[in-house]
Formats: C-alpha cells, sequence, structure tokens
C-alpha cells in the first residue's frame, strides 16, 4: 500500500486493484478540546473513535446503497479499521456538504437575526470549500458552477442525494429516540462524472440530541449500536 493523502480523521492509501483503503483514526474535530462537527481543524482526540465511525459508516453505507444512491463504499475491515473505496476525484480541492434540518452551530451563528435557535429546516443544503485559512467558506451553487467545479447538473444531484441521505440517517435515529439536527457529507465523482457519496458517514461528522440534549459522537455510537 501506498499512503497518498493524511487527513485530519483517516489516511488514504492507493491499493494494487485499483481502489483505495481509508485507514481511520481517533482523531476529531473541534476546538478547545470541545468536538464540533463544523470546525475545520483536529481539536481532540477520543480513544476508539475511528473504530465506530468505521462501524456506523459500514451500517449506512449499506443502507445508502440498498436505496440505489452512488457511493464508493466497497467494503471494511474492523480488524484493521479500514475501509476499501472506489476511486473517485473530488469537487475543486475538496467540498463539504451539509444538511441542516434545525438551526444550530454555525447556521443560527450566521442567520440569528431572522431565525430562533433550534427551529426547524426543510433540509436545507449548504456548500463549503474545504479550506482551513479561510475557514472553510460558504460558496452557492452559482459560485460552483461559475467557478468550474462542477456542472448544473452535478450540483443537484448533490443536492437531493444530499437530501434522501439525511432522511436515511434521521429515520434511522429517530427510531432509537435520536433526533437528528444536522450532518455533513463529502461527495465526488467517477471518470464519467457520476456524483457519488464518499468520505465516511458517522457520529463525529452529525449533530444529534436526545430528549433536547446534545450526545457526544462516543455516547451517540454507544446508543446506536446498543
Amino acid at each position: 500500500m501506498k499512503l497518498v493523502y493524511t487527513g485530519k480523521t483517516k489516511d488514504v492509501y492507493a491499493l494494487d486493484n485499483g481502489n483505495y483503503l481509508l485507514k481511520f483514526k481517533d482523531d476529531c474535530t473541534g476546538k478547545d478540546g470541545v468536538f464540533d462537527p463544523g470546525e475545520n481543524s483536529v481539536g481532540l482526540t477520543i480513544e476508539g473513535v475511528g473504530d465506530v465511525n468505521l462501524k456506523m459508516s459500514i451500517y449506512f453505507f449499506e443502507k445508502v446503497n440498498a436505496a440505489g444512491i452512488k457511493t464508493h463504499y466497497v467494503s471494511a475491515d474492523l480488524a484493521n479499521t479500514t475501509m476499501e473505496v472506489l476511486p473517485a476525484k473530488v469537487f475543486g480541492k475538496g467540498l463539504e456538504v451539509i444538511c441542516r434540518h434545525k438551526a444550530v452551530g454555525s447556521f443560527f451563528r450566521r442567520y440569528s437575526d431572522y431565525i430562533e435557535e433550534g427551529a426547524d429546516l426543510p433540509a436545507y443544503v449548504e456548500t463549503t470549500f474545504k479550506n482551513d485559512e479561510k475557514g472553510d467558506p460558504l460558496v452557492t451553487k452559482d459560485g460552483l458552477v461559475d467557478l468550474g467545479v462542477m456542472t448544473d447538473k452535478q450540483y443537484e444531484d448533490i443536492k437531493a442525494m444530499t437530501q434522501k441521505i439525511t432522511q436515511i440517517v434521521a429515520d434511522d435515529l429517530k427510531e432509537k429516540g435520536l433526533v437528528l439536527y444536522d450532518i455533513k457529507f463529502e461527495f465526488g465523482y467517477d471518470p464519467d462524472g457520476n456524483v457519488m457519496l464518499i468520505d465516511e458517514i458517522a457520529s463525529g461528522n452529525m449533530r444529534v440530541y436526545k430528549d433536547g440534549k446534545y450526545i457526544d459522537p462516543m455516547t451517540l455510537s454507544e446508543c446506536f449500536f446498543a
């Protein structure tokens, strides 16, 4: 295996068969030792979080694939905390897609003049460029298309897929008495330009509440697989 990329929460290796291997780490995004899926830097290390993130990713990738939504997921090895994935190009230099069911976090900080904290949102989708120095700036559909990052159709595919996947996750959590406030995804595309979900679907990328109280990633994973 050849190391091709060192990320915040996982490392990427090239495999001989043309696919890639993701090695999950115990690092989480946050600030001042407090987890925050919206932050753009590693803020803390939680022992075992890589294992539970992989376990949850396997669970949801299989559900999403079964729903007919294209992903990069091939297989996983829990013993080594790794996941084999299909090759995919990222949009631009990296793009994050957030779907929000509630007005919290950075969304509320930006738009608090217009909405109450915790208010319902209709599967609101927003996109940000992955750029730590610039604080992951928001970018609109027009910006993405006009800058040549993606086509109009690719954006519409991403938005529709994001809302469908978010609903799959939210419905699953609801059955366990949990409420999804927001979730972060990454998408890429295959050689033909077809959009696919990449990266992970894990507790470290979502904000979940139970009885009005925030559930941290490790507790969420324990609740989820209990």
